[in-house]
């Protein structure tokens, strides 16, 4: 009985109003209540695909043709107690407007969601292309860095060359003058 007058103290103030219960801050607040039904959207995009990745095929084209051919040959040919949609096909035409407003919508969802992975997946190449191209200069600017930095290393032939040229030299040192003689020595 105390806690209830605690809680009924708590709730009006001082002038006796009663004030709606406070909500705490520590927890969520509990979800609005929904008229509409919740679905999950992956859920029900894949199987649109599903829908309408059969509705793309020969297999959906042969049913379908079976099926309106089976309708025509029992509506025209079967006893006339039997038939349940006369002549002009009325029902066969509500069944089929029937299904052409389902499955345009599905297949345009289904297109959207491939729309939606093509942009991402060209995002994606957009961003490895970048990297690439990055990547790219980044080696080109340092195989330019290797070739300066070799310009000023001494190669094989470079030696090779030297070495000849000091060769070429000492032999030229040692040559004898053409003024000296033999019998001078």
């Amino acid at each position: 009985m105390a806690n209830e007058d605690r809680a009924r103290a708590a709730s009006t103030g001082a002038s006796g109003i009663v004030r709606p219960p406070r909500f705490r801050l520590d927890q969520p607040k509990p979800p609005p209540r929904r008229l509409l039904p919740e679905y999950d959207a992956e859920t029900f995009g894949r199987l649109s695909e599903r829908i309408a990745r059969f509705l793309g095929t020969w297999r959906f084209i042969a049913w379908m043709t079976l099926f309106i051919f089976a309708w025509l040959v029992w509506n025209v040919f079967a006893p006339a107690s039997w038939r349940f949609d006369p002549y002009p096909f009325i029902f066969l035409t509500l069944m089929l407007s029937l299904q052409a407003s389902y499955a345009a919508p599905l297949i345009l969802l289904a297109q959207n969601r491939q729309d939606d992975r093509d942009r991402v997946t060209h995002e994606q190449d957009r961003k490895q292309n970048e990297r690439s191209i990055a990547d790219t200069e980044f080696l080109t600017r340092e195989i330019a860095a290797l070739r300066m930095g070799l310009g000023e290393v001494a190669t094989r032939d470079w030696i090779r060359s030297e070495l000849e040229d000091l060769t070429r030299d000492l032999d030229d040192r040692r040559a004898p003058l053409p003024a000296e003689s033999d019998e001078d020595r």
